[in-house]
Protein backbone atom coordinates (compact mmCIF):
# COMPACT_ATOMS: atom_id res chain seq x y z
CA UNK A 1 0.00 0.00 0.00
CA UNK A 2 0.90 3.66 -1.15
CA UNK A 3 -0.40 6.71 0.18
CA UNK A 4 0.17 9.75 -2.13
CA UNK A 5 -0.84 13.47 -1.42
CA UNK A 6 -1.99 16.06 -4.67
CA UNK A 7 -2.12 19.33 -4.26
CA UNK A 8 -4.14 20.03 -7.66
CA UNK A 9 -6.09 17.81 -10.34
CA UNK A 10 -2.77 18.00 -12.69
CA UNK A 11 -1.18 16.40 -9.92
CA UNK A 12 -3.78 13.47 -9.32
CA UNK A 13 -3.42 13.21 -13.51
CA UNK A 14 0.53 12.59 -13.24
CA UNK A 15 -0.08 10.17 -10.34
CA UNK A 16 -2.50 8.08 -12.71
CA UNK A 17 0.17 8.40 -15.53
CA UNK A 18 3.04 7.07 -13.54
CA UNK A 19 0.49 3.88 -12.32
CA UNK A 20 -0.85 3.25 -15.90
CA UNK A 21 2.65 2.73 -16.36
CA UNK A 22 3.28 -0.16 -14.59
CA UNK A 23 0.20 -2.17 -15.08
CA UNK A 24 -0.02 -5.24 -17.14
CA UNK A 25 -2.83 -5.58 -19.67
CA UNK A 26 -6.16 -7.15 -17.86
CA UNK A 27 -5.40 -5.72 -14.86
CA UNK A 28 -8.50 -3.97 -12.97
CA UNK A 29 -8.27 -0.65 -11.26
CA UNK A 30 -11.48 -0.41 -8.61
CA UNK A 31 -11.64 3.25 -7.55
CA UNK A 32 -13.14 4.44 -4.34
CA UNK A 33 -13.70 8.10 -3.98
CA UNK A 34 -16.86 10.93 -3.64
CA UNK A 35 -18.29 12.75 -5.68
CA UNK A 36 -16.04 15.43 -7.25
CA UNK A 37 -12.83 13.48 -5.33
CA UNK A 38 -10.88 13.55 -8.68
CA UNK A 39 -11.05 9.99 -10.15
CA UNK A 40 -11.99 10.57 -13.59
CA UNK A 41 -8.96 13.16 -13.50
CA UNK A 42 -6.91 9.81 -12.28
CA UNK A 43 -8.03 7.93 -15.63
CA UNK A 44 -6.98 10.80 -17.71
CA UNK A 45 -3.20 10.50 -16.80
CA UNK A 46 -3.75 6.81 -16.79
CA UNK A 47 -4.78 7.42 -20.90
CA UNK A 48 -1.67 9.34 -20.97
CA UNK A 49 0.36 6.56 -19.18
CA UNK A 50 -0.36 4.13 -21.45
CA UNK A 51 0.17 6.45 -24.31
CA UNK A 52 -3.56 7.19 -25.59
CA UNK A 53 -4.50 10.16 -27.02
CA UNK A 54 -8.15 10.51 -26.35
CA UNK A 55 -11.08 12.97 -24.72
CA UNK A 56 -11.33 11.15 -21.37
CA UNK A 57 -14.57 12.22 -20.03
CA UNK A 58 -16.88 10.21 -17.07
CA UNK A 59 -19.11 7.28 -18.92
CA UNK A 60 -21.94 8.21 -15.65
CA UNK A 61 -24.54 8.47 -18.43
CA UNK A 62 -23.18 5.82 -20.81
CA UNK A 63 -21.79 3.38 -17.92
CA UNK A 64 -18.55 2.70 -20.27
CA UNK A 65 -16.25 4.66 -22.82
CA UNK A 66 -13.85 2.64 -24.43
CA UNK A 67 -10.37 4.58 -25.43
CA UNK A 68 -8.00 2.64 -28.36
CA UNK A 69 -4.85 2.43 -29.62
CA UNK A 70 -1.40 0.50 -28.72
CA UNK A 71 -2.92 -0.42 -25.64
CA UNK A 72 -6.47 -0.33 -24.48
CA UNK A 73 -8.37 1.28 -21.21
CA UNK A 74 -11.88 0.92 -20.68
CA UNK A 75 -13.74 3.04 -18.61
CA UNK A 76 -16.57 2.11 -16.31
CA UNK A 77 -18.94 4.08 -13.89
CA UNK A 78 -20.99 2.47 -11.70
CA UNK A 79 -22.65 5.23 -10.05
CA UNK A 80 -26.00 4.19 -11.43
CA UNK A 81 -25.65 0.31 -11.24
CA UNK A 82 -27.14 -1.07 -7.86
CA UNK A 83 -25.14 -4.30 -7.98
CA UNK A 84 -22.53 -6.61 -9.77
CA UNK A 85 -25.52 -8.45 -11.74
CA UNK A 86 -26.32 -5.33 -13.67
CA UNK A 87 -22.27 -5.11 -14.30
CA UNK A 88 -22.51 -8.62 -15.51
CA UNK A 89 -25.36 -7.85 -17.79
CA UNK A 90 -22.95 -5.30 -19.92
CA UNK A 91 -20.87 -8.17 -20.44
CA UNK A 92 -17.85 -7.91 -17.83
CA UNK A 93 -16.72 -10.91 -18.46
CA UNK A 94 -16.23 -9.75 -21.95
CA UNK A 95 -14.38 -6.92 -21.36
CA UNK A 96 -11.87 -8.98 -18.88
CA UNK A 97 -11.13 -11.40 -21.87
CA UNK A 98 -9.98 -8.53 -23.90
CA UNK A 99 -6.58 -7.78 -21.76
CA UNK A 100 -7.48 -4.03 -21.24
CA UNK A 101 -6.93 -2.12 -18.21
CA UNK A 102 -10.19 -1.33 -16.91
CA UNK A 103 -10.91 1.75 -14.63
CA UNK A 104 -13.55 1.48 -12.78
CA UNK A 105 -15.16 4.40 -10.94
CA UNK A 106 -17.63 3.78 -8.17
CA UNK A 107 -16.60 -0.16 -7.23
CA UNK A 108 -18.40 0.27 -4.02
CA UNK A 109 -21.25 -0.67 -6.23
CA UNK A 110 -20.26 -3.68 -7.59
CA UNK A 111 -17.34 -5.06 -5.66
CA UNK A 112 -19.02 -8.56 -6.14
CA UNK A 113 -17.72 -8.60 -9.39
CA UNK A 114 -13.76 -8.68 -8.44
CA UNK A 115 -11.78 -11.67 -7.78
CA UNK A 116 -9.32 -10.46 -5.40
CA UNK A 117 -6.54 -9.41 -7.83
CA UNK A 118 -7.68 -5.84 -8.63
CA UNK A 119 -5.52 -2.79 -8.02
CA UNK A 120 -6.99 -0.48 -5.39
CA UNK A 121 -7.45 3.68 -5.44
CA UNK A 122 -8.98 5.11 -3.01
CA UNK A 123 -9.33 9.16 -3.30
CA UNK A 124 -10.03 11.49 -0.39
CA UNK A 125 -11.07 14.56 -0.18
CA UNK A 126 -8.94 17.11 1.79
CA UNK A 127 -9.90 20.11 0.84
CA UNK A 128 -11.38 22.06 -2.23
CA UNK A 129 -7.61 21.23 -3.91
CA UNK A 130 -5.85 18.55 -1.96
CA UNK A 131 -6.28 14.53 -2.42
CA UNK A 132 -4.78 11.59 0.04
CA UNK A 133 -4.69 8.86 -2.81
CA UNK A 134 -4.17 5.49 -1.48
CA UNK A 135 -3.13 2.80 -3.84
CA UNK A 136 -3.04 -1.09 -2.81
CA UNK A 137 -2.35 -3.51 -5.09
CA UNK A 138 0.47 -2.13 -7.44
CA UNK A 139 4.15 -1.53 -6.73
CA UNK A 140 4.52 1.92 -5.80
CA UNK A 141 4.61 4.74 -8.04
Amino acid sequence: MAEYLTHNERETEELGRRLAGTLPGGTVVAMYGDLGAGKTAFVRGMARGMGLDCRVSSPTFTIVNEYLGERELIHFDMYRLSGADELFDIGWEDYLSRGAVCAVEWSENVEDAFFGDEVRVTIEKLSDTDRKITIEGAEAC
